[in-house]
């Protein structure tokens, strides 16, 4: 690995100037498990990585609104802190499960929330939790800020729609008490390792009656996705194992699945009826 500038600016306008200038070589840093990897295998060879560790502000806490309709997590927010609190735990008992398979602990205790997002890897386990959710962003820069869901984000395989000198501040998701979500992470590896795809789906029930939800495909594409066809023949509908077999060529067809290490598109094609009619029933208590 080639040697490199550190910089860690106390405040978020000196990172600003450190990062003003779009240098590729020059990029902020959150946790750093991911930059790390890339250095090591000569992917990404950086001139100076701009800690954002000590800028405080918004890229700090966890939090819930006063009138406790968000939970507010600071870019910085590592998934450790995320993993052991109890209000996530109360209000987004999903997310936390999602932890217990995500990466290992030691990169747990590193790894921060805003860099996850930044890093865009179709992969990753929390940012299709985050979309089901139906969480937002906060995304700061020099000039001011703009909030945007997180399926505004991804604009393909590493790729975002984060503009130069622009930064997550802080994750913003809603609490909707009435709504119960899951994650299926199916991999034929490792618990820890990359799935052949990842399902989030978050659903407002009634007994076995849908009468909302989000569902998230991510890993067996470029970017975690909506399954909006899916969604529509779900919404409404009673879990019939008819509706869920509607529902799961929907979101086969909708869906640009892709072969890769971990399967064909034709076997994670199945994988995805299969799991999705399960995360439905797991929802329901079926």
């Amino acid at each position: 690995m080639l040697g490199f500038e550190l910089s860690e600016p106390a405040t978020l306008d000196e990172a600003f100037d450190l990062l003003a200038d779009g240098d590729p070589g020059v990029r902020p840093m959150g946790g750093g498990t991911a930059l790390m990897l890339m250095m090591k295998a000569q992917i990404f060879k950086p001139e100076r990585l701009v800690s954002l560790r000590n800028v405080g502000g918004c890229f700090d806490g966890l939090r819930i609104d006063a009138d406790q309709s968000h939970i507010r997590i600071g870019g910085m927010t590592t998934f450790a802190e995320i993993e052991r609190s109890p209000m996530v735990l109360q209000h987004l008992p999903a997310v936390v499960r999602t932890m217990k398979t995500l990466a290992n602990i030691r990169v747990r205790h590193v790894a921060s929330v805003g860099g996850n997002l930044a890093h865009a890897d179709p992969h990753l386990d929390l940012p299709p939790v985050w979309m089901a959710h139906a969480a937002s962003i906060r995304i700061v820069s020099k000039s001011g800020e703009r909030v945007i869901p997180v399926e505004d984000l991804f604009a393909g395989y590493y790729e975002t729609t984060l503009g130069d000198g622009e930064l997550i501040g802080e994750v913003i998701v809603p609490v909707r008490p009435e709504w119960t979500s899951t994650y299926v992470k199916v991999t034929t590896r490792s618990a820890h390792d990359w799935p052949a795809l990842g399902i989030a789906v978050s659903a407002n029930l009634q007994g076995q009656r849908v009468n909302d939800l989000r569902l998230v495909l991510s890993a067996a594409l470029d970017r975690p996705t909506r399954l909006d066809a899916a969604e529509n023949e779900l919404r409404g509908s009673d879990l019939s194992e008819a509706a869920l077999k509607r529902a799961g060529e929907a979101a086969v067809a909708e869906a640009d699945i892709h072969s890769d290490s971990r399967g064909s598109a034709a076997y994670k094609q199945h994988l995805l009826r299969v799991h999705l009619s399960r995360a439905m029933h797991s929802l329901a208590g079926a």
